[in-house]
């Protein structure tokens, strides 16, 4: 190695602590509409529920839109086949048929505004849509109030009698109750507004027309209407209040212990990741648990049990913190842990490219500093690859490497461990996975994640792993029998020292490997391009490069 070993520096206060603050940056992936205003986590234990409801009613809105535009359609072009073919004379309700056509081709107008709009990928608030709400059965509203006083009208002068148009009601009530989601006391109000708007219309039109006043029993078919729309309210109004309790019980349903799931981050063998919140403390955190599917296993919940144990003992803040853990009253099993805005390795290099040596040797060093202490109290990883190193923003600082996900972490002292991992079977990442466990000769052991870190940073450089197939059983005989391509024939620009630590990472025997996380460091700190990338370094990349996996996103 060049240059002479250098003694490692002590930390200062600032190194070792995290600022509680940073914890609440939510998310680190961006699938914002650029439309969309930027939406942050916000006080209230209704703030979640809401989001939800304010998802379903654009969709229930661009839907009954549509339903109401073709249905208007539809007997517009009705009503024209029915005017060409008439019986009656052309003067007959001449002027009310007219005012009807010109209501009803009104209403198709707006209708097919509201659709237009409501189908574009905008981002509409909550207070918007309800006002879209408001003005699309509002319109169908007026519109049913003169179809209703067409039909008494005409009824009434062509055949002597009043009827009843409580069908044309019970469509607009029935269809407002099964699209709109709602609380049952705005569906009251509203559904009780358009029985108004009907009612009155119907008394209207009796008390002015004589015709109609005079014929016998008039007030019988507003009293049947009255009747039977009050059974269909009450109906409406109920179903409302059943729809919007099961919604919220499938909402609580997705909370476990104090923390409320806000969305999927992500998915692995072990189980799920989730977006979550505290309740009380409204502290955006990581909540990992076990597939249902996976739940009646006794050998996975160990491993999930072991892995929140194991993290917990460690304490390092380059290791990923556990906060809390529980078991939900079905039997499953979580964990949460800190939430990490930023990108992993693996996507950091996927979107932006191989990295500068200098920071390649930045992040290392921390995840040296990580396995260190794993390793001290016989811990050994077994799958360090791209995505379980976060390049994270922690307490103000960019670029703070996190080891993530300890799910196969192996005792070196505890016999039982080997229990939780069926005879035969290969655990780790085949692109970064040691040739020891390939090859399944020898027990892994903390120069297997020398040899693993040792891929991760060949990737960090070139932008590929040391070996690639399309088939699994190739790459492990690659890691256990070929030599490895040497990262100066795919970069030239790497340097020979950091290239020379590379290789001796990435030796088939254990012997010839760095001995232990401490001397890698060492050897890291050799290198020249070693310092020549800082915080403030990172702090220009991540603003100029990347801000948009350390802003918050919808939650």
């Amino acid at each position: 190695m060049a240059g002479p070993r250098r003694e490692l520096p002590s930390l200062s206060p600032q190194d070792a602590t995290l600022d509680a603050a940073s914890l609440r940056t939510p998310a680190p992936f961006s699938t914002r509409s650029p439309n969309c205003p930027k939406i942050q986590f916000v006080e209230g234990s209704e703030s979640g529920l809401t989001t939800q409801t304010q998802a379903l009613l654009s969709n229930r809105l661009r839907s009954a839109a549509l339903v109401l535009f073709i249905g208007a359609a539809v007997f517009y072009a009705w009503g024209g086949i029915r005017d060409v073919t008439a019986t009656l004379p052309k003067d007959f309700l001449h002027e009310e048929r007219n005012v009807l056509r010109w209501c009803h081709l009104a209403t198709l107008l707006g209708l097919g505004l509201f659709t237009a709009v409501l189908w574009k990928p905008n981002c509409f608030s909550l207070r918007s849509l309800r006002l879209m709400e408001l003005g699309i059965f509002g319109l169908m509203t007026a519109f049913f109030v003169n179809v209703q006083h067409f039909d008494l009208v005409y009824t009434a002068s062509v055949h002597g009698y009043i009827p009843s148009t409580l069908g044309l009601w019970f469509l607009l009530i029935f269809t407002y109750a099964i699209y709109i989601p709602n609380t049952w006391q705005r569906c009251a109000v509203v559904l009780a507004c358009i029985m108004a708007a009907a009612a009155g219309g119907y008394v209207v039109d009796v008390l002015r027309a004589p015709r109609m006043a005079d014929l016998a029993g008039a007030h019988e078919p507003f009293v049947s209407m009255i009747l039977f729309a009050l059974i269909g309210y009450g109906a409406s109004v109920y179903g409302t209040a059943l729809v919007n309790t099961l919604r919220r019980e499938a909402y609580e349903a997705r909370e476990f212990g104090q923390y409320r799931l806000r969305r999927l981050l992500g998915a692995g063998g072990m189980g799920e990741v989730y977006l979550a919140e505290h309740r009380l403390l409204k502290r955006p955190c990581a909540l990992k648990l076990v597939r249902p599917q996976k739940a009646d296993d006794p050998r996975t919940l160990a491993r999930f049990e072991r892995e929140v144990q194991t993290i917990a003992t460690l304490s390092h803040w380059n290791t990923v913190e556990i906060f809390d853990y529980g078991r939900t009253e079905d039997g499953t099993f979580y964990y949460v842990m800190e939430y990490l805005p930023g990108l992993s390795v693996g996507d950091l290099v996927e979107r932006h490219g191989p990295l500068a040596p200098a920071r390649v040797v930045y992040l290392l060093e921390q995840v040296c500093d990580a396995l260190r202490e794993a390793h001290a109290v016989g811990l050994v990883h077994r799958d360090v690859k791209p995505g379980n190193i976060f390049a994270a923003k922690r307490g103000g600082v960019h670029d703070v490497a996190k080891l993530l996900d300890f799910g196969l972490v192996k005792t070196t002292e505890e016999a039982e461990g080997i229990h939780l991992t069926l005879d035969g079977t290969i655990t780790g990442s085949p692109l970064y996975m040691s040739p020891e466990q390939a090859t399944g000769d020898s027990e892994p052991d903390a120069r297997s994640d020398i040899y693993a870190l040792g891929a991760v940073a060949y990737f960090m450089l070139t932008g590929r792993p040391p070996f690639e197939s399309d088939k699994p059983l190739k790459v492990l005989f690659a890691h256990a029998n070929e030599p490895v391509l040497p990262p100066t024939r795919l970069r030239a620009d790497v340097p020979a020292d950091l290239e020379e630590v590379i290789l001796r990472c990435l030796a088939k025997s254990p012997a010839e490997r760095f001995q232990d996380a401490v001397s890698l460091r060492f050897a890291l700190r050799d290198c020249e391009c070693w310092g020549k990338w800082t915080r403030d370094d990172a702090a220009r990349w991540w603003n100029a490069s990347a801000r948009e996996a350390i802003e918050p996103v919808e939650a």
